[in-house]
């Protein structure tokens, strides 16, 4: 019991880790339609900018500030680079994020360096909150999820019940509308890509002291975020959270549990062959659910795009 709350604990952080990454892209998407390849770059950016400015003014505006510097930087690349691709097709803003992220990446390299910063959590969180079992729960990772639940809920009551977010969403389905009525839709998807990409860069300063702030972060969860949006429905905030939520236990538990592939099939009905050493199939009853836990996910994706392509949790809407 006690393995299984702690399992629950981390697989909470990460899940709601992952959300606070995806819900940017989800904006985006669900917004303005565009599959943000770059969109973990803008993430390692905004670990980087708070390592920088955590060195001078602290964490806690490193937190404030950092976010600020790359929705405006993100602003600026959807105004003079994604606007004028956007009129050539998705094709076009594919390529264009994809070598964006790249460049991005370089420019990590540049100025940082190769090697991982020293990014530190702030000392204010720097403690045990409370232990299951002999396991210490840091104070920073509950900090975690109260920052990924208020974004949530944040996100959703913009959307949902302000003017702002119902005249983000009717620019989405009748721009020419919306402008007929004097708004500036142009602007409009400026300011939704640049907080997609706030949202990005905050997961990026909350996660650098954990996971590490380093140029391959972004590789790291990339591919992952697609992942999670394409299981929860592409443009869904509440499907990200639940696949976030359901791919984080996922992984968690995988990791935790070394169960042999052999004692699962077994427990089915399925025999071992007698003779394992002229088996053809001896490396496949050796593998552990610990070691296929990284595809999981993938695998995860793969059976929802084949029997549910909306996504797991998508009903039309937020």
């Amino acid at each position: 019991m006690d393995l299984l709350l702690v399992n629950l604990i981390d697989g909470l952080v990460t899940g709601l880790l992952l959300f606070m990454l995806s819900a940017g892209l989800t904006l985006i998407f669900s917004m303005m339609g565009v599959l943000n390849f770059a969109h973990a770059s803008f993430y390692m950016l905004g670990a980087y900018f708070g390592y920088q400015i955590s060195l001078y003014m602290g964490f806690w505006m490193a937190l404030v500030c950092a976010p600020v510097i790359v929705g405006f930087l993100g602003a600026v690349v959807e105004r003079y680079g994604l606007r004028r691709v956007h009129q050539h097709g998705h094709v076009a803003e594919l390529i264009f994020t994809f070598g964006l992220a790249l460049l991005i990446e370089e420019a990590v390299q540049f100025f940082w360096g190769k090697s991982q910063v020293p990014f530190m959590p702030p000392q204010a969180l720097d403690f045990a909150l409370f232990s299951i079992a002999g396991n210490a729960v840091p104070a920073y990772k509950v900090f975690m999820i109260f920052v990924a639940i208020a974004i949530f809920a944040g996100l959703l009551f913009v959307l949902t019940k302000t003017r702002i977010g119902m005249i983000i969403q009717a620019a989405l389905s009748f721009p020419r509308t919306v402008e007929a009525l004097g708004h500036n839709v142009p602007l409009i998807f400026m300011c939704v890509f640049g907080v997609g990409t706030a949202l990005a860069a905050v997961a990026g300063v909350i996660a650098g002291p954990v996971l590490g702030t380093f140029p391959g972060m972004a590789f790291a969860l990339g591919s992952i975020v697609f992942v999670t949006i394409v299981v929860g429905g592409l443009g869904s905030l509440s499907g990200a959270l639940y696949a976030s939520l359901l791919i984080g236990w996922i992984t968690t538990f995988a990791a935790s549990y070394d169960v042999g592939l052999a004692d699962i099939l077994n427990a089915i009905g399925v025999d071992q062959p007698l003779d394992m050493r002229n088996s053809p199939w001896r490396d496949f009853w050796s593998i552990t659910l610990s070691q296929v836990g990284p595809i999981l996910p993938y695998l995860l994706m793969v059976l929802t795009l084949i029997f549910r392509p909306h996504g797991l949790f998508r009903k039309g809407g937020l």
